[in-house]
């Protein structure tokens, strides 16, 4: 129980990274007890030199950097240009792919399929309505709407159903052709000024 306790407060209170700062975080380790001095001794020394090699490509990397952006600032090329070239050449790239040509050709030929299939759906539709139209079962209720608008249209004229349509008062043939000075019979008192 005491090993369970003892276990994380030896361990290290930080990860350290990946890279250079990781073996320099990490201290050195005792040397394998098959190494002889000798040996050690031209590790080191080989390490010492890696080391410095490492750290001259690091300032001849920053040089070249420099240079090329030098170069990149005298012939006017912009990040935003380098952008732009960049995303052309990738969609170059993608446009000439298999893949994408062979997804190009499955949406064309499946947009041709659908709208054939909508087409005929329309069509089929289309037969459909006209079949339920001439059915003896529509032409039944046709008939019965026939008659049912004929009973109540009043059977006077045609102008009669335009103003029902208008929404207006229905107007009678008698009140359309009485003109509007003639008195109405029984009323004449009434209607003579005093």
């Amino acid at each position: 129980m005491e090993d369970a306790e003892k276990g994380p407060q030896e361990q290290p209170e930080s990860v350290p990274e990946v890279g250079e700062d990781a073996v320099t975080a990490v201290g050195p380790s005792p040397p394998p007890p098959a190494m002889t001095e000798e040996e050690r001794q031209e590790l080191q020394e080989e390490l010492a030199k890696v080391e410095d090699e490492i750290q001259t490509l690091t300032q001849v990397l920053a040089a070249k950097e420099k240079q090329l952006a030098d170069i990149k600032r005298k012939l006017g090329i912009t990040p935003l240009n380098e952008l732009k070239q960049n995303i052309s050449k990738t969609w170059q790239e993608v446009t000439t792919s298999t893949a994408y040509k062979r997804t190009s050709e499955t949406l064309s030929q499946a947009s041709l399929k659908a709208t054939a299939a909508f087409s005929n759906m329309g069509s089929a539709i289309s037969r459909k309505l006209e079949d339920v139209r001439n059915a003896p079962t529509f032409k039944s209720l046709e008939e019965k709407v026939e008659t049912l608008k004929t009973k109540m249209t009043p059977s006077g004229s045609t102008s009669d159903a335009g103003s029902q349509d208008s929404g207006g008062p229905p107007a009678t043939e008698s009140f359309l052709t009485q003109p509007e000075d003639s008195p109405i019979p029984g009323d004449d008192d009434a209607l003579r000024p005093v």
